[in-house]
């Protein structure tokens, strides 16, 4: 199992960007997905996630800025993060049970 994220980069706030988590070995369409964060000195922290069923959860403070999906046919998982802020500074990984991607750095500058 692989797991590939990308689209990381700077942004200003306000800003949009879209992750993408490409995988191999695994099918997403019948698992669910999750991407997390991590920002330096701080706890790893669940941003949002998609069930086998389509149902999606998001943290507090990204609900309403941000967007998990997926394309089935691409066998891909997505994180349309818009009305980024400062503090949405940090790695972001995609995950399904123990794997994880290597992640891409999402900076917002103020």
């Amino acid at each position: 199992v692989q797991l590939a994220e990308s689209g990381g980069g700077l942004v200003q706030a306000g800003g949009s960007l879209r992750l993408s988590c490409t995988a191999s070995g695994i099918i997403l369409s019948i698992i669910g997905m999750r991407w997390y964060r991590q920002a330096p000195g701080k706890e790893r922290e669940l941003v949002a996630s998609i069930s086998s069923g389509g149902t999606t959860i998001y943290a507090d403070s990204v609900k309403g800025r941000f967007t998990i999906s997926r394309d089935n046919r691409k066998n891909t998982l997505y994180l349309q993060m818009n009305s980024l802020k400062p503090e949405d500074t940090a790695m972001y990984y995609c995950a399904t049970g123990m794997n994880w991607g290597q992640g891409t750095q999402v900076t917002v500058s103020s």
